[in-house]
């Protein structure tokens, strides 16, 4: 065979070393045309992951920083989008799809409110963040988004080159399939419903059950290996069985060519096509089975096999392989009709085969015709595929109207037409609504299950997809009342998991010496002083859930002047769950490294102690060395001089425990931190420091496990009341809130809460895995100002379960 006049040769790396220059930025964007999802999937070690930046969990985001989020994880740096300010995804060119759930009338503090409840949601989604109302409509904003306009313009340039395609070819069978671009091989591997409609076999469709499976990776990349293949049939009592096969490599090396010795009496051996003799037969005692293990043995678990009309060769073979190119349908004819491997040979690589003088084909000679087609029409794109053999092979040409070219359209900057241009789907689901998309790309129901049935039928699910959940604000619709009630609640029941009752103090305690003895379990927000008892009460504050939780083990049963302190719950109704909440906060994934630490006062440290849940012996202790001046006319000898942190110290005493990421300190100006959250590399670390706590006890550090979401201070201060000093218009607000709690609405919105989280569970399962997932509770604005919302992010990982 004589290579010189063929357009390809056998050497990969030549034909890739001889691509034009002027096709390098297609190559370079050759993952955002097809959806980036081939490329290192196999590297399941590093899969995409979403987290916010520390300083910015103090910070709701905005729905501009959301659609920056969505633009980068559509295009990347590979299309000059920057990676946003506020948040770090890594491995963005790993991202599958990206799903984003709008639910409308839901709030944070519904989340809170129902925090056991959402099970899925608060166990799933480890990266939350509080969101800000947006008056605009967050699905039109999403679509509607404009890409930065330079990233944009050189993005849509390279994919519009076929705007200037002859009108004559616009129409034309491979240009309607595979566009004009040049593309890797991963563009033209025939997707699994393509499979099932050109009937090859594939794995789970009936009929296909004793065939054999190859070892294969869920998907190839543009660098995996080619393999031509072709196999010869003779005519049995059962059909057409397999007499030949023959497998090249990449290189048109023959790697197998092997006879097979049917199953069944042979009767017609069929030689003028297949060359199979009844001699060659006869001293054959290799079957089927031989070669089927031959065959999974030579090809590599990211093959990619090439045949023409290759699904007779893997049904002769009774073999499925997942991904495959088949050449007569890279070459595509009008109304479905395919060219002969013989004619595309002749006419593309300019050589003979399955000449009238040879006896039958040699399948070693189709399996490289068919590599090699492949091969060419990868290397030089389709549009000038169908240009240099448009006449050859189609027929026709288009000299007499070279001139009637259409004008290239204006570039479109829209994030949703962008997504188009480049070849990727795009959709909405939800209740009709004018949202800024074609028609053709939205889908109206009435209800949120039918918009979570319509998503899980369908058979390939978009790139981008926006579904809307509306029944709950529906329900809520109207109740702008209920809504102010709710956020009060809400913020009565986060105020409460932060507030402790101590006491008896002695007699003449005051509130700033509760303050000062308090301050050693973290930052108290306000202490009140309980005037209705007989003796001195307080209640306690804390800015922090660690706060309270560290009071509660360690200042319960102090002794003060001969009499024994208790610290307990308030308690109320909205508190019965309370040790369930503690328990799923502290066990969730992103506290699942987070300490929490607080550094004692000399002296603090000699008056608090652990329960016997720490220690394991009954709580002892005295305090001689008590906060403030005088109690009973004893002056307290407390030192002056005062406790603070800094990284610096903190990573010195805990990192002989494990590996300290990140450490973080309040950011409070003008004032010495005392309290930090301390972010461990490993579980396993933050467990080691816990069980030491006697010991850092002993060095001044008081330790538990971070209970506080981190995103929680930035949505706290927006829903905390101002607090009033006037005590008949507390003990009214106490009131009620308490009437609130017994709402007869609350049952009926658990009720809706559970099925929400419900089908958002089976949405997530739903998705294919690299699936960046958005839940966003949009919260609400009113003329009095907003109730902040919630996004809650995750990137679907592992194989999940399927649709």
């Amino acid at each position: 065979m004589d290579p010189s006049p063929s357009p390809a040769t056998r050497n990969g790396q030549k034909r890739k070393s001889d691509a034009p220059t002027t096709h390098k930025k297609a190559k370079r964007l050759k993952t955002e045309q097809e959806g980036e999802e081939s490329l290192d999937c196999r590297r399941s070690s590093c899969p995409p992951r979403i987290s916010v930046l520390l300083d910015r969990l103090q910070q709701p985001i905005t729905l501009n920083e959301l659609t920056e989020l969505l633009h980068y994880a559509a295009l990347g740096k590979t299309g000059g989008i920057k990676q946003p300010s506020w948040c770090r995804l890594l491995h963005q060119k790993r991202i599958k799809a990206m799903n984003v759930v709008i639910v409308e009338g839901l709030t944070q503090s519904h989340f809170y409110e129902h925090y056991l409840t959402l099970r899925h949601l608060r166990t799933t989604y480890n990266t939350r963040v509080t969101f800000t109302p947006s008056s605009a409509d967050v699905a039109s904003a999403i679509f509607g988004s404009e890409v930065p306009k330079s990233d944009a313009l050189s993005l849509f340039q390279t994919h519009s080159e076929g705007s200037q395609l002859h009108k004559a070819l616009r129409s034309h069978p491979v240009i309607t399939k595979f566009g004009t671009q040049r593309r890797g091989l991963t563009a033209y591997v025939l997707p699994q419903e393509e499979l099932i409609k050109r009937h090859f076999p594939v794995k789970g469709m009936p009929g296909f059950e004793e065939f054999v499976c190859t070892d294969s990776v869920d998907c190839v990349t543009d660098s995996s290996p080619l393999y031509g293949l072709d196999c010869e049939m003779c005519l049995t009592e059962k059909g057409y069985e397999l007499a030949r096969v023959s497998l090249v490599d990449g290189d048109g090396s023959c790697v197998l060519d092997e006879l097979v010795k049917p199953q069944n009496r042979i009767l017609n051996y069929l030689t003028k096509f297949s060359g199979i003799t009844a001699a060659m037969l006869r001293p054959v005692t290799a079957t089927l089975r031989d070669v089927q293990v031959k065959l999974g043995k030579l090809l590599p678990s990211d093959a990619v096999l090439v045949g023409h009309s290759l699904n007779n060769d893997l049904m002769a073979l009774k073999l499925i392989h997942q991904h495959v190119i088949d050449t007569s349908l890279l070459y595509r004819r009008e109304f479905g009709q395919r060219f002969k491997l013989k004619v595309l040979a002749e006419t593309v690589l300019k050589r003979q085969i399955q000449t009238e003088e040879k006896k039958g084909h040699n399948p070693t000679e189709d399996a490289v015709a068919a590599l090699e087609l492949a091969q060419y029409f990868i290397k030089t794109g389709p549009r000038q595929v169908v240009e240099l053999h448009l006449e050859e092979l189609w027929g026709y040409t288009t000299e007499e109207e070279s001139t009637d070219c259409a004008p290239a359209p204006t570039p479109s900057h829209r994030f949703a037409d962008l997504l188009q241009t480049l070849g990727r789907s795009v959709a909405f689901l939800g209740k009709r609504s004018d949202i800024t998309l074609d028609l053709s790309n939205q889908m109206w129901h009435s209800s949120d299950k039918e918009v979570l049935a319509s998503f899980r039928k369908q058979t390939k699910c978009p790139f981008l997809s926006v579904l809307q959940f509306s029944s709950l604000s529906d329900h809520l619709k109207g109740s702008l009342p209920h809504r102010e009630q709710q956020l009060q609640r809400v913020c009565a029941n986060v105020r409460d998991m932060c507030v402790v009752f101590a006491g008896p103090f002695p007699s003449g305690f005051t509130e700033r010496e509760v303050k000062r003895l308090f301050c050693c379990c973290g930052p108290v927000r306000k202490i009140k002083m309980l005037t209705k008892t007989v003796r001195v009460h307080a209640e306690v504050e804390f800015e922090l859930l660690e706060g309270a939780v560290l009071a509660l083990k360690t200042l319960n049963g102090l002794n003060m002047q001969g009499q024994s302190i208790k610290v307990q719950r308030p308690v109320y109704e909205s508190m019965l769950d309370l040790d369930l909440t503690i328990d799923a906060l502290m066990g969730e994934r992103l506290n699942s490294s987070r300490l929490y630490a607080v550094k004692l006062n000399p002296s603090a440290a000699e008056c608090t102690h652990f329960s016997a849940k720490v220690n394991g012996h009954a709580p002892v202790a005295t305090a001689n060395d008590l906060p403030a001046a005088k109690v009973n006319g004893s002056q307290l000898q407390l030192t002056a001089v005062k406790s603070k942190l800094s990284e610096e110290t903190i990573r010195e005493i805990f990192a002989r425990f494990g590996t300290v990421e990140r450490v973080v300190l309040p950011a409070k100006p003008g004032r010495h931190a005392r309290h930090a959250h301390i972010y461990f590399e490993r579980p396993e670390d933050k467990h080691v420091a816990l069980s030491s706590s006697e010991d850092l006890w002993k060095e001044n550090y008081l330790i538990c496990p971070a209970v506080t979401p981190p995103h929680l201070p930035s949505w706290v201060p927006v829903t905390t009341p101002a607090s009033t000093a006037d005590p008949e218009k507390e003990a009214a607000a106490d009131e009620e809130r308490s009437h609130m709690r017994t709402s007869s609405q609350d049952q009926e919105m658990d009720l809706m809460m559970r099925r929400l989280d419900h089908r958002l569970r089976k949405l997530f399962r739903s998705l294919q895995d690299g699936t960046l997932s958005v839940v966003l509770l949009l919260g609400h604005t009113s003329a009095n100002g907003y109730i902040p919302g919630l996004c809650l992010m995750e990137v679907k990982q592992g194989s999940g379960e399927k649709r």
